[in-house]
């Protein structure tokens, strides 16, 4: 199976600028962990909610003042539409991470691929490893 054929398509951007408590209730309204970050019509980071916690509560910041360029994650990983979700998979295990954007032929961010998603199309064994992995403790 394709990652286009497993990925929830028409993810939200967020641009850079947007304020913490912004990002934060779309998290809580849209029910999700990550938004991406787009400036130029290009993907530039991404903000998960650990991000949130880590990056601005955890240091002591003003948040009132921050934004998504303040506490986003700037190394994108990413999968493309034609990968197979085994090959995402190695990579989300590799890269320790949850969730995948996923780039089309155009360079255009058409879904994101999550562990959730891959629990529905893949098997237990494969949905195990994954989780193990990403649940790892950092050395």
């Amino acid at each position: 199976m394709r990652t286009e054929e497993a990925m929830h398509p028409g993810v939200r951007w967020i641009g850079p600028e947007t304020d913490l408590r912004t990002i934060a209730r779309i998290m809580k309204d849209e029910d999700i962990g990550a938004l991406p970050v787009g400036e130029n019509d290009r993907l530039i980071g991404m903000v998960t909610d650990r991000d949130i916690a880590l990056r601005a509560f955890a240091n002591g910041n003003n948040v009132s003042s921050l934004t998504a360029r303040d506490v986003m994650t700037n190394e994108i990983v990413y999968c493309r539409t034609s990968e197979s979700v085994e090959d995402a998979i190695h990579l989300m295990e590799s890269k320790m991470i949850r969730r995948l954007p996923v780039i089309n032929d155009d360079k255009r961010m058409v879904g994101m691929l999550s562990l959730g998603d891959i629990s529905h199309c893949t098997s237990q064994e494969l949905t195990g490893e994954l989780c193990k992995a990403v649940t790892a403790h950092h050395a």
